[in-house]
């Protein structure tokens, strides 16, 4: 039984815990410690500043042994910190300085950890490396697994003819597969702006001005060495910023990934309606019960599912990309506590996702069904019909089609009829009745 808060570490636990080593706290304590560590390695490189000379290669490697070897004991100890310091980032530095301390050749120079730094230096950057790794390394493969898997199920139906509903109502043929994949050609696009799409760090003292720095090292190039640092990290350097990142780039990230979260909403709304028509059966799965009183019901809870997580990520999405890029002049904290949800939205997303592919994975299509329904609509040729009239240059083409099948019962035999009686060849009007077949 778990006491957790949230579904995503309670009943969703093991779904969305593959996001827990970019999402969780302790991820962003580790990922502290990686921008500190780097940044002070790269200072000690800065010829500028000789009062911290470079780190030497077997010291480098016991710096990059804590980012490396960061454990579970190791962010205890941070946060064991932070509740006497009350400041997260200020923890790190001295969670820092001591591991630091038992390293003699870099004793003297633990006051170059965390130099001329404010947290956001450190916090935007932490964000940024973690989103672009989840997106690389989790988030985007599954959800090209998704699109592939829509993507396939549309090629191999794509020849399978089925009644379409505009207005709920029957309307012209469709195809099965046309139909996913309009859904994947959409998710197509969408991540394609995904793949260009890179996180920005800011990196710049106070209120990114580089005054603490310049107080201390005036002819030091820290533009040039900001540029630098951040590209190395894997980010966009931002060059003009008050004391914070402006947060463009999660408000853009947000953007997508709403228009995303919005196609698949669509996606498992179609495919609950499919099931319901019946065109679509799900596959019986020993054991899982449908309704507790009900005991025929196979219901599509993995569509349903999907769209209520979807819903939830797209509720913070929308959030992160209305309130993260405002900030009162030059700093507020308002985004400090939104920014620590960005994980709740992607677990959501995620969850979804999972879904979907198992959604899919029980589908299997009910080709007499996609018969009957053709069969019993047979007016849905009649655009075909008052098109090749109009090609013809028949007059009132449409308004015959409409006068014999607007609102009325029709059947196979009165359209029959009906062509038969058409000024057309005898080619076309074997092409109208094959439609009816």
């Amino acid at each position: 039984m778990s006491s957790a808060l949230s579904p995503l570490d309670g009943r969703y636990a093991q779904t969305a815990g593959e996001l827990r080593r970019f999402f969780s706290e302790e991820a962003l304590i580790a990922a502290r410690v990686e921008i500190e560590v780097k940044y002070f390695i790269a200072l000690s490189r800065e010829k500028g500043v000789p009062e911290l000379p470079a780190v030497r290669s077997r010291e480098e490697k016991q710096l990059l042994a804590m980012v490396e070897k960061f454990s579970s004991r190791d962010a205890k100890r941070v946060k064991e910190i932070e509740a006497k310091t009350k400041h997260d980032v200020k923890a790190v530095e001295y969670f820092l300085k001591e591991k630091m301390e038992k390293i003699r050749a870099l004793r003297p120079f633990i006051e170059f950890v965390h130099f001329g730094l404010t947290s956001e230096d450190v916090n935007n950057l932490a964000y940024g490396i973690l989103i672009q790794r989840a997106l690389r390394e989790v988030i985007v493969p599954s959800l090209r697994t998704l699109q592939r898997a829509i993507a396939s199920t549309g090629r191999r139906t794509e020849q399978i003819a089925m009644l379409s509903l505009t207005h709920g109502q029957p309307a012209t043929p469709t195809t099965v597969g046309k139909e996913f994949l309009v859904f994947s050609s959409r998710l197509e696009r969408q991540m394609e702006a995904l793949k260009k799409l890179r996180m920005q760090g800011k990196f710049g003292g106070a209120v990114g001005n580089f005054s603490a720095h310049a107080s201390a090292y005036p002819d030091v190039q820290w533009k040039a060495f900001r540029t630098r640092f951040v590209r190395s990290l894997g980010l966009i350097p931002l060059t003009y910023t008050t004391q914070i990142n402006p947060h463009d780039d999660l408000a853009e990230l947000s953007h997508l990934f709403h228009r995303i979260d919005t196609i698949l909403i669509g996606f498992s709304r179609d495919m609950w309606m499919y099931i319901s028509r019946g065109v679509f059966k799900q596959k019986i799965v020993a054991g899982e019960v449908g309704s507790s009183t009900m005991p025929h019901k196979i219901n599509p809870i993995d569509f349903e599912n999907a769209e209520g997580n979807l819903g939830l990520a797209n509720a913070l999405f929308d959030h992160f990309a209305q309130k993260l890029p405002i900030s009162r002049l030059q700093r507020d904290l308002s985004d400090s506590t939104v920014q620590r949800s960005i994980g709740s939205a992607f677990g959501y997303h995620f969850i979804a996702l999972s879904s979907l592919q198992r959604g899919l994975s029980k589908l299997s299509l009910d080709r007499s069904i996609l018969k009957k329904e053709l069969q019993a609509h047979p007016e849905v040729v009649g655009e075909a019909i008052q098109t090749l009239l109009r090609k013809h240059r028949v007059s009132g083409a449409y308004e015959k089609l409409k006068a014999l099948t607007r609102g009325e019962g029709m059947t196979k035999e009165r359209l029959e009829q009906f062509i038969e009686g058409l000024p057309l060849t005898k080619d076309e009007k074997g092409r109208l009745n094959a439609m009816l077949s």
